[in-house]
């Protein structure tokens, strides 16, 4: 058994011992959209600095935990707040959440994050389906010892993104009559945000939008065989379109004024998954 495999069980004892609930679905709450969390039937709540050898959130608007419960009748675990690289952690440990969560039997990961807009069509405070990622300006989660009992060596990325799973978020968009526009989501690393030179050539490689999260989630998922989906709140126009300088502060109160129509939507979509 590899050690991180090993990390990963020792993390999964812990959960067991406070919870037997085995989740469908998997979600990841990013900047300001912890609000989801709070509105689903919870059966028990755990926080990372209770699991030994986890990653702990350190950023304003990320609670650090595990909450689990039912939305409907769908059985979920929600990451209240993530970890991020720029917290200093290896992408290994970013991603033994979304590796823990698969664990505990969830099958379907829903992500989300709060991101910049690269596409000058797109306006703070909209909504964005993640159709593919950008990811090699970050290092690669699955660098080092392969985890077998977890996935291949050398697993597929041609479909990150489940087509089944965005149909159902488009579908239910279009039944509330809610904006949603589709695009490329590229990780930085951060914690800096870009440069307008960094965003004209991220332009160029084909992003939509630009944060600090997400993408080496996904890959560890789909190394896992979960299902992926995702949605970006764009929390502001990314460096050099408007001129505007930016800041944390501004990104979270323009996720939380979308926060009610994210939470609207993925509650209809999680119900038809």
């Amino acid at each position: 058994m590899s050690v991180a495999y090993d990390k990963l069980q020792t993390a999964l004892k812990a959960v067991r011992e406070k919870t037997d609930f085995v989740p469908d679905i998997a979600l990841v709450l990013g900047s300001g959209l912890g609000a989801y969390a709070d509105s689903i039937r919870t059966v028990c709540e755990i926080p990372y600095s209770e699991l030994p050898g986890f990653p702990v959130s350190t950023v304003q608007g990320h609670s650090g935990k595990f909450i689990f419960g039912y939305d409907g009748e769908k059985k979920v675990v929600c990451m209240k707040g993530r970890v991020h690289m720029y917290e200093g952690y290896e992408p290994s440990d970013v991603v033994m959440p979304i590796r823990l969560m698969y664990l505990m039997g969830a099958k379907i990961l829903f992500l989300t994050n709060a991101a910049g807009g690269i596409n000058e069509s797109f306006h703070p405070g909209c909504l964005m389906l993640i159709e593919d990622q950008i990811s090699f300006l970050v290092r690669n989660p699955l660098i080092g010892p392969n985890v077998e009992e977890l996935g291949t060596r050398f697993p597929d990325m041609t479909r990150i993104y489940d087509k089944d799973l965005s149909q159902i978020i488009i579908d239910k968009a279009a039944e509330q009559n809610s904006e949603l526009f589709k695009g490329v989501y590229v990780q930085l690393s951060g914690p800096s945000y870009e440069s307008s030179s960094d965003v004209k050539a991220l332009r160029i490689l084909g992003g939509s939008a630009v944060g600090m999260s997400t993408a080496i989630e996904a890959i560890a998922a789909r190394h896992a065989g979960m299902r992926v989906c995702g949605i970006s709140v764009i929390s502001n126009m990314a460096a050099g379109i408007t001129g505007e300088e930016l800041n944390h502060e501004e990104v979270q109160k323009a996720a939380d004024s979308v926060s009610k129509r994210f939470e609207e939507l993925v509650r209809a979509s999680i119900a038809a998954f």
